[in-house]
């Protein structure tokens, strides 16, 4: 019974010292949470005025028409077939994060999937260690990939990455290229996000709510209109990606709270049941000795 009650108090120790980790480690996660919302929040007024600027841009694409725009960025996707197509996902660098990772990864294949039921040439392209680990497991090939940069999103890092993929799309060697990833949503919810980055289609329905249209390339010489077209719909394609990941990291912290959170309150609860475990098992061996003695007792008289 000694042994039992050794036994008990071993496990009660070890779980207390890791609902000490948990509970610091979601304390950590809460304070890098309200860092990459900031981060997000400043990303975000910048890419309000890139878009901004863009939707000017797809208007006089959608004004002209597509046929006159001699820019590679912009396809007819009615007339465009698409035979090989660019899958790029950001997964975290870091695991203990719940279904986080998982979530992101088996979207892709979902989408990978899909693809190939159109009889699409699927590639992908991934950020994060915990991506490249379960493609590396799987024998799945990547087309490229990239570690510590989900972590510590930079956009230069983040603009070279991208810049293979638009690459290869404006040589024609792809006809789509796709970003997904789980963004923030809010504190104790993430959202998965599939966007098509590349070919670049204008929106009618959104271009329809800008009042003030083509501002920008109306004050632009005709012969200079698909450079100032190329930059921008380039800065725009970098900036998603960069965005991408800043959101991906904000909801990777929310994640990660949220599982170090329900680890600490399990761990809580099992010391609860090792404890009443311990006690029980204390009675039953005082119980016993008491027993013995009253035996010994009376085997005495």
């Amino acid at each position: 019974m000694a042994n039992g009650l050794k036994e008990i108090r071993k496990k009660i120790s070890s779980v207390n010292n890791t609902k000490k980790t948990t509970r610091a480690m979601k304390l950590v996660s809460t304070s890098k949470l309200k860092k990459a919302e900031e981060m997000a929040r400043r990303a975000r007024a910048f890419a309000d005025k890139l878009n901004e600027i863009f939707f000017d841009m797809m208007e006089r694409v959608r004004y002209i028409g597509l046929t006159n725009i001699d820019s590679k960025f912009f396809h007819d996707t009615e007339t465009q077939v698409v035979k090989v197509a660019d899958i790029i996902f950001v997964t975290a660098d870091k695991g203990l994060c719940g279904g986080f990772n998982t979530t992101t990864i088996k979207e892709a294949l979902r989408l990978a999937d899909e693809y190939k039921k159109r009889n699409i040439q699927v590639r992908f392209r991934c950020v994060g260690k915990k991506g490249n680990a379960f493609f590396a497991f799987n024998n799945i090939k990547l087309e490229d990939s990239v570690v510590d940069l989900s972590s510590n999103p930079n956009y230069e890092r983040s603009s070279d990455f991208i810049t293979a993929a638009v690459n290869d799309f404006l040589e024609r060697k792809t006809q789509e290229v796709v970003i997904v990833y789980n963004g923030f949503k809010n504190l104790i919810s993430q959202e998965l996000k599939v966007i098509k980055i590349l070919p670049l289609v204008p929106d009618v329905s959104i271009l329809k709510k800008q009042n003030d249209t083509t501002r920008v390339l109306n004050v632009v010489p005709e012969d200079e209109e698909n450079i100032i077209l190329d930059e921008l719909a380039k800065k725009y394609v970098e900036y998603n990606m960069y965005y991408a990941l800043i959101d991906s990291l904000a909801a990777e912290h929310s994640a990660r709270m949220q599982a170090m959170d329900a680890a600490t309150n399990n761990a809580t609860e099992l010391v609860k049941t090792l404890t009443i475990a311990y006690n029980k098992a204390r009675q039953e061996a005082i119980t016993t000795e008491l027993v013995e003695i009253n035996a010994g007792v009376e085997a005495m008289k």
